[in-house]
């Protein structure tokens, strides 16, 4: 390198393996062994995250994006050894050359013959023993953290290789990717506050979409019978361990379907990821052992909120008031002012039944459960239950405390969508955001969707799940942080 007394930079490296490769293929060299034949010459390269010099021979360690190797530089047999030792240092990206050994010790080692620095690493690592432990600073320099704990990068291959499993399986099963619309005129298909931009050009208002739902149902309108999206999803709404403003998720709709066969698919879909990571349908998270075995529990909301609380909200009624009080009764104990608020200014019995579902139950679900039949008052574009007058043919799926999937009948008559989109709207009216209807899909709707289910689930959540990672900024590779004084 110019000015370090090595070789200049080298603008590319020709490396014929990485070290699971050596390691794999040299396995059986035994400890002092040597392979030097003109066939053993490799090329390896990586960063050094190890090093160490004794006299006329010094060992580094390297590391690519599989594994690691030791370098054994041998100041006989490696003539720019001494300033190797004065100028190479932990951080450095190198490439080496030079035939196999294994030392006395068992350490697969490329004996070098020949060393280029590739980059120098002009920031010094932090110091090996006590690592990057400030977790705000690991979220903010991933690849800092990466560089010193492997095992992160092993979260996003996890998380890729999810990825690529939900595609092939979803596409096998004959749904087509469809790419719609980040920028959107109205934000419609979840209850989320947006976030807005302005375009110069229209001179005109525009939304990061909150959900790829209502496009995706236009897809239906004109004759797609299975389509899907796997994208980003943007909220404006907090930030915590589960919550993140950027997100992803797929959406999946399938014409001529209903809930039930989401919930197949969900089942299906969850545990092939499952097996492609652990091999089986089991996993341990945080300390809890889940099982992904099949069929999964399903549960009405109604029946989980009365097993936990004793209150049956199927006897109330429209009976708002009745409802109110019965569920500040069983929340008394919690002594969560908020809560009661909510609770006292919900609109309807189904919101009631939902806040207490959310408030005691949610955090119950750890092994995989369906839960059914939410009111209509919290499922707008959900089809209304053919048998329960009140509810919607939709579940959440939990695992884990935590929902990862949402899914529904579809609503298919224009008319009533309106109706709970107009309803849907007036719930808003004091919120610090505008909700608006979206009048194109609407239109759509009015030529004709067939009967049609449809599914969402939070990948990172997904990730999270299978990766045993408490946080959802630890399955983001650059998540959404508050800004450093």
């Amino acid at each position: 390198m110019r000015g370090l007394g090595i070789e200049p930079y080298a603008y590319s490296w020709n490396r014929t393996h990485k070290a699971t490769q050596l390691q794999e293929k040299y396995a059986d060299l035994p400890a002092g062994g040597v392979a030097d034949s003109d066939e053993d010459r490799v090329s390896v390269a990586g960063r050094i995250f190890a090093r160490r010099a004794f006299g006329k021979l010094a060992f580094l360690g390297i590391r690519d994006d599989s594994a690691s190797i030791q370098l054994y530089c041998d100041k006989a047999k490696l003539e720019s050894f001494t300033q190797l030792k004065s100028t190479v240092d932990i951080g450095d990206i190198v490439g080496a050359t030079g035939t196999l050994k294994r030392t006395e010790k068992g350490e697969l080692s490329v004996y070098v013959d020949n060393l280029v620095i590739l980059t120098k690493s002009i920031l010094p690592l932090p110091e090996k023993w006590h690592g990057l432990t400030d977790i705000e600073k690991r979220y903010r320099q991933r690849y800092l953290d990466m560089i010193m704990n492997p095992e992160v990068a092993g979260v996003f291959r996890a998380r890729a290789k999810v990825v690529s499993v939900i595609r092939r399986f979803v596409e096998d099963l004959g749904f087509l990717e469809i790419e719609t619309p980040i920028l959107q005129g109205a934000a419609g298909g979840a209850d989320a506050r947006p976030f807005i931009t302005h375009h110069n050009s229209l001179e005109r208002d525009l939304f990061l979409r909150i959900a790829t739902e209502l496009h995706l149902k236009r897809m239906l309108v004109g004759g797609f019978e299975r389509v899907y999206e796997l994208g980003r999803i943007f909220r404006n709404e907090g930030i915590s361990t589960r919550h993140n403003p950027e997100f992803t998720s797929i959406e999946i709709y399938q014409a001529y379907a209903d809930y039930n066969d989401m919930m197949a698919l969900a089942e299906e879909l969850v545990t092939k990821c499952a097996e492609a990571i652990f091999g089986n349908a089991k996993l341990l998270y945080q300390g809890t052992d889940i099982s992904l075995e099949r069929p999964w529990k399903r549960a009405s909301m109604q029946s989980l909120v009365q097993e936990a609380t004793g209150i049956d909200f199927s006897a109330f009624g429209s009976d708002l008031s009745a409802a109110k009080s019965a569920a500040l009764s069983a929340l008394s104990p919690r002594k969560d002012e908020s809560l009661q608020t909510v609770i006292a200014n919900c609109a309807t019995v189904g919101n009631v039944l939902n806040e207490v579902f959310e408030a005691v139950v949610e955090k119950t679900l750890i092994q995989p459960t369906f839960v059914t039949n939410h009111p209509v008052e919290v499922s707008p574009l959900a089809k209304a239950h053919r048998s329960f007058p009140g509810l919607v043919e939709r579940f959440e799926l939990y695992i884990c405390g935590r929902e990862l999937a949402n899914a529904f009948s579809e609503l298919t008559d224009p008319i009533e969508q309106v109706h709970r989109g107009e309803s849907a709207v007036k719930q808003h009216k004091n919120d610090s955001y505008e909700v608006t209807l979206d009048e194109d899909f609407l239109t759509a709707l009015e030529y004709g969707m067939p009967p049609t289910a449809g599914m969402g689930i939070g990948i990172d959540r997904l990730v999270m799940l299978l990766t045993d990672s408490p946080s959802i900024r630890d399955v983001i590779a650059f998540p959404v942080l508050k800004s450093q004084q």
